[in-house]
């Protein structure tokens, strides 16, 4: 089916840690010559959507915050559509985007990447309030991501220590669930057959699109593992060595 619309990850695909990558403001500009609507979709909630686009800017990446979805939003939007009220597991500069949002008293609780707030005593407050059979909800359940030192450990490992210790199933709201792609789909007016999803995480870009119906592509670069292929063998999906490569490549 042909390309009528594009999903781009951000985190690996244009920028590791502050460095732009090769080639991701040529692909920018070759993406907005396609006349195809696209959509930045981003499991990043470290940051709150408002920060993402402005660190993008400073990175000479031109990108508008309506062209920007974030997990954490998806998040805010899934909870208050079923009138919950979030005990907050989340970074401190992710807290503009949950203004406004009821969290007491707390009949829930809501996880994103808190990073070095991940303490003891904030992982034990969450845990004591999901003892009261509350939903846990999360952007992602990650294992890791690439940083410019190196791999670090993400959102996933905290996920699953809560759902071990209260014996509950974290409902997802990022990629790879199936809603969020829905809804970055329904956002550009397309059906998920005609989107074609572009990431460096194999389970929640790639095999998480495939699932959801996209079309998908994996880029060498960010956390990409050589073992990554092994794991796309007879599927559909495209595999290319960058972003912009990929684009010239759909564009032929």
């Amino acid at each position: 089916m042909p390309i009528e619309g594009i999903l781009v990850d951000l985190s690996g695909v244009l920028y590791v840690g502050d460095d732009v990558l090769p080639g991701a403001r040529e692909a920018l500009l070759r993406l907005r010559r396609m006349n195809k609507p696209f959509r930045f979709v981003t499991n990043t909630s470290r940051k709150c959507r408002a920060e993402v686009v402005s660190r993008l800017h400073r990175m000479g990446l031109a990108v508008e915050p309506h062209e920007v979805l974030t997990a954490p939003l998806a998040g805010r939007h899934w909870i208050e559509k079923r009138g919950l009220r979030p005990h907050l597991l989340v970074h401190p500069d992710l807290l503009p985007d949950f203004v406004g949002i009821e969290t007491s008293p707390a009949n829930a609780v809501f996880m994103g990447d808190a990073g070095e707030t991940f303490s003891y005593d904030n992982l034990n407050a969450a845990f004591r309030v999901l003892q009261t059979g509350t939903p846990l909800i999360a952007v992602a359940r990650n294992r890791y991501f690439q940083e410019a030192d190196g791999l670090s450990l993400d959102l996933g490992a905290f996920v699953a220590a809560l759902e071990f210790a209260t014996r509950t199933k974290a409902v997802i709201v990022g990629k790879p669930s199936a809603e969020f792609y829905t809804a970055a789909v329904e956002s550009m007016a397309l059906s998920p057959g005609e989107v074609l999803m572009v990431g460096d995480d194999l389970e929640a870009d790639v095999l998480g699109a495939l699932d959801a119906g996209l079309q998908a592509a994996l880029v060498r670069t960010g956390k990409y593992r050589e073992t990554d292929e092994l794991s796309l063998q007879g599927s559909a999906a495209i595999v290319a060595d960058n972003f912009h490569n990929l684009l010239i490549q759909i564009s032929n």
